[in-house]
């Protein structure tokens, strides 16, 4: 690394790297017009966390994520819940890590400790490159009939050091590119016997932050990958068998101009939302301040019950049930449990839009 030959910027892989600049530029300008942002990225995390553990096999969905986290089921930890868990903790954590430490070798292997801490594969060398041959193919294929084969550890450990100095060269490289090409050597490196594409995924939004081209964590390829699954395994196989980066490039800037496009989108109607219910608390609300803290409380955990708002109010539960049903009147919640005892409310305008993609 870098490609020998040099990446060929032809007329369109141009066009669509200063697309993808843009679209990420205008998404971290319409970030900045939402109150308490980060708020917004405390959701983002968490429906990345799904879609990329989903990419691997896990079946729990996002509503049961907010729903755990909310302590609405707290034994519903199965093994699935705690793999999304863990990829929270690990995001979270890598995200405060790269002020002090940059994205390099020994961040990406702490990275891993936290993310298999624990959970399926995590016997398998947790927060320690592999020691032993590894492959990729169907579930259950050998070595023999593997899709791919990663470098073997002599390799392997060449190419990690190979890939760190090209992640802290000096020479200039548009940072898109640099992420792109860092995503693609790393899922091709292959260095953990379980959780690269995992992280792999999380080295797109380290990098993007890192070099300062996103303020905010809010871009995340999963669901692209995810849709375009077949299309990103050939593009990947290209530049193993026939160098052709440039494809790939292509494909990867296509995802962050799409995925950027649909942030931004999602953006402005949670911001228009915010605003609707800020009016509607001012006209339903006998005390609009109860409604305004109950409501920046529903954009950090969207699943709320009666001793939830008697705690964050500090009211007692009559209260708590008032204000409640004025957030419904008001069409803010809904209440998602049945019967008239330990009733859930869920901020469901807030929860189609997060989920509508």
């Amino acid at each position: 690394m870098p490609p020998n030959p040099p990446i060929e910027y032809d007329s369109e892989l141009i066009t669509l790297l200063s697309k993808a600049d843009r679209a990420l530029g205008r998404l971290d300008s319409v970030c900045d017009l939402v109150p308490n942002p980060d708020l917004f990225v405390h959701m983002y995390v968490r429906k990345e966390a799904v879609l990329s553990s989903q990419i691997e096999g896990t079946q729990s969905t996002f509503e049961e994520v907010i729903e755990y986290e909310a302590g609405i089921n707290p034994k519903s930890l199965t093994g699935d819940m705690q793999e999304n868990q863990n990829h929270i903790l690990a995001l979270e954590y890598g995200l405060k890590r790269i002020h002090d430490l940059p994205v390099s070798l020994r961040l990406i292997q702490e990275i891993h400790g936290k993310l298999m801490e624990g959970v399926r594969g995590g016997e398998k060398t947790s927060g320690e490159f592999r020691r032993s041959q590894n492959w990729i193919g169907p579930k259950g294929a050998s070595l023999q009939e593997a899709a791919f084969i990663p470098p073997p550890v002599h390799a392997m450990n060449s190419a990690l050091d190979d890939f760190e100095r090209f992640l802290h060269r000096d020479d200039p490289i548009p940072p898109l590119v640099l992420c792109g090409i860092a995503h693609a050597q790393f899922e091709t490196i292959h260095p953990f016997l379980d959780g690269n594409g995992r992280i792999g995924r999380l080295l797109i939004t380290f990098l993007l932050c890192q070099q300062e081209i996103l303020t905010r964590p809010l871009l995340y390829l999963s669901h692209y990958f995810k849709k375009h699954r077949q299309e990103y395994y050939e593009r990947l196989m290209a530049i193993r068998e026939n160098g052709d980066w440039e494809n790939w490039l292509k494909f990867f800037l296509k995802g962050i101009a799409e995925v950027s496009l649909q942030a931004t989108t999602k953006a402005r109607k949670i911001l228009n939302m915010i605003e609707q219910h800020n009016t509607a608390i001012q006209k339903t609300f006998t005390n609009s301040g109860n409604g305004f803290r109950l409501l920046e409380s529903l954009l950090l955990s969207p699943v709320t019950y009666a001793k939830k708002v008697e705690e964050l109010i500090g009211c007692s539960n009559a209260t708590a049930h008032n204000i409640l049903g004025q957030a419904t009147r008001a069409g803010i919640l809904k209440q998602i449990s049945s019967g008239k005892r330990n009733r859930l409310y869920l901020y469901k305008p807030y929860m189609d839009l997060l989920r509508d993609d």
